[in-house]
């Protein structure tokens, strides 16, 4: 009763004087109705067969104050694959700004991040079912150009509720090239992130709080950046199974390295990485849950982002906690990306112009030993163990005329599915090579008519062999579309992953629907994933804005 009185008092109070502030909001809604499938691997639909993901945003300005509130709808279940607290319905997120001038001071809701996120960010997104905004107060003042701070205090989401731990921060960000008006830039940002939650063990040693602490540097000068960033995270208990180990408390480390080189046509970046024992959260107990729920900082997997069916079967997933049954401490790694556009007319860059992409990444685990009866282990921060994924890919981007472009896609993966996924393969092997080429060519017919239609191939020496997959896309214009894929896996199940749908888009409103098989593993977005079960099912997705 409590939420619904709330957004009452909302929906009044963004239509108090609403002609004198400014109305926004937004309506997303993903359902799915799921079936028995006996051709695909545990095809057995919930028992809930239909369930509905629903978020509806409101928001109001007026002067110096915002005010907004989430409202959530999970009817009868939350779709497969997400944290099962959310369920139910009610006032999910709310929260009310003021900004006068250089200060700015939210109650409620918040999101945030410092520096890279490897101490601290808090985001939202519906498709991976992540949202761990913290609720509290968040105060930020910019002293100067170039000087400003943020401090908070609060708890995070969990569902529709709020985590037992306590979370603060304190962050500041100095740029140092407006205070000496030099052409290279030089920013430097300090942070501190602490967790409090109360000791419920028989040890007195137990560690209640457990700060962390970061440094970080940019330079831009020139055709030159570099970032770098150190965090260090206090002593903080070892959880196996849901149970914290009593007895030793270790603590954690990371370092980011990136460095970035860019002229006209040419662009390199490299970014390295090393973590021990990062994993952070503002409930200890929720330490490696599958849902990425409570995390306080961000830790994405940095190798080549992809949208091809047989590019996202292995994808890597990073490793940063203590696991003492695999001896693994945490990662070390990183990535490399050069993006060259040759010119038209060129030797390299044919009639239109020609875009070559290359990146390499590698990951492995640090050079660890674990004393498990004692509860022990020593690892070094810049050392190498087992290797956990390496790929190499290349891709080319051209046009054969103005109304026919192309991709071409070249890639080499190696995936320790021991190491990322904590179990063998199906096939009972725990390494696997493949290698995947994807061909992509549109077709512009002009008017908003397009053909799209796109063919891959993934060889894989172990778990299910060998995949084939395609894809024709047909846009009738600039608002409609349909489309027709499968991905077939016919070196071992015999199993098509077909899908046959469409969408629609008029003004700030689309709409999608599709009917077809989900193949069960890690969906990834933006470096950070989550597992989903195989199914098959009617899938209605719904956005609009106001």
């Amino acid at each position: 009763m409590k939420n619904y009185l709330l957004l009452a008092a909302l929906l009044i109070a963004f239509n108090i004087k609403a002609q004198d502030g400014t109305f926004s909001g937004g309506l997303e809604s993903n359902s799915q109705w799921y079936q028995d499938d006996d051709g695909i691997l545990n095809g057995v639909a919930p028992q809930d067969q239909f369930r509905s993901n629903n978020y509806l945003k409101l928001q109001y300005t007026q002067g110096k104050f915002t005010v907004g509130a989430q409202y959530e709808l999970y009817q009868p279940s939350p779709l497969l694959g997400y944290f099962e607290g959310f369920e139910g319905n009610g006032i999910a997120t709310y929260f009310a700004t003021f900004k006068h001038k250089d200060l700015e001071i939210t109650a409620g809701n918040f999101y945030d991040q410092f520096g890279s996120g490897l101490i601290f960010r808090t985001w939202e997104d519906h498709t991976l079912g992540i949202d761990n905004s913290i609720r509290g107060i968040r105060v930020n003042y910019a002293f100067n150009d170039y000087l400003e701070a943020t401090g908070f205090i609060g708890n995070q989401r969990t569902g529709f509720e709020l985590s037992e731990g306590t979370v603060q921060g304190i962050n500041s960000e100095f740029d140092l090239g407006e205070l000496l008006n030099t052409e290279t830039g030089i920013n430097i940002g300090t942070s501190y992130v602490g967790r409090y939650q109360v000791n419920t063990s028989a040890d007195p040693n137990f560690p209640s709080t457990v700060n962390a602490y970061s440094m970080r540097g940019d330079l831009y000068f020139d055709k030159f950046n570099l970032q770098a960033e150190y965090v260090y995270k206090e002593p903080d208990a070892v959880i196996v199974g849901g149970t914290p180990l009593l007895g030793n408390y270790f603590d954690g480390r990371a370092l980011l390295l990136n460095l970035g080189y860019s002229i006209p046509g040419l662009g390199i970046n490299t970014t390295l990485r090393a973590t021990e024992n990062m994993g952070f959260f503002s409930d200890r107990e929720q330490a490696g849950n599958p849902f990425l729920n409570q995390t306080i900082n961000f830790v994405p997997g940095y190798t080549k982002q992809s949208s091809y069916m047989v590019r996202n079967i292995y994808v890597y997933n990073p490793q940063v906690f203590l696991n003492p049954d695999e001896e693994e401490a945490g990662e070390i790694g990183g990535q490399l990306d050069v993006v060259h556009t040759a010119k038209p007319g060129s030797l390299f860059g044919f009639k239109y112009g020609t875009t070559y992409s290359l990146n390499y990444s590698n990951w492995a685990g640090l050079d660890s030993s674990f004393d498990v009866p004692n509860n022990d282990y020593d690892a070094s921060l810049f050392s190498r163990g087992k290797k956990y994924f390496e790929e190499f890919s290349f891709q080319l981007n051209t046009k054969f005329s103005k109304a026919l472009s192309a991709k071409f896609t070249a890639a080499q993966t190696y995936y320790n599915a021991k190491n990322i996924e904590g179990g063998n393969l199906l096939d009972g092997q725990s390494e696997l090579n493949g290698t995947a080429f994807v061909a992509d060519l549109l077709y512009d017919l002009g008017k908003g008519r397009s053909v799209r239609f796109d063919a891959q191939h993934l060889s894989a020496d172990a778990d299910r062999g060998n995949w084939a997959a395609a894809t024709l896309e047909y846009a009738f214009n600039t608002s409609l579309s349909l489309y027709v894929a499968d991905l077939y896996n016919y070196d071992d199940t015999d199993i098509h992953y077909y899908s046959v749908g469409g969408s629609y888009t008029k003004g700030r409103t689309r709409v999608a629907l599709n009917y077809g098989r989900q193949r069960g593993g890690l969906i990834c977005v933006g470096g950070v994933c989550r597992f989903v079960p195989e199914n098959t099912g009617l899938t209605l997705n719904l956005t609009t804005n106001f």
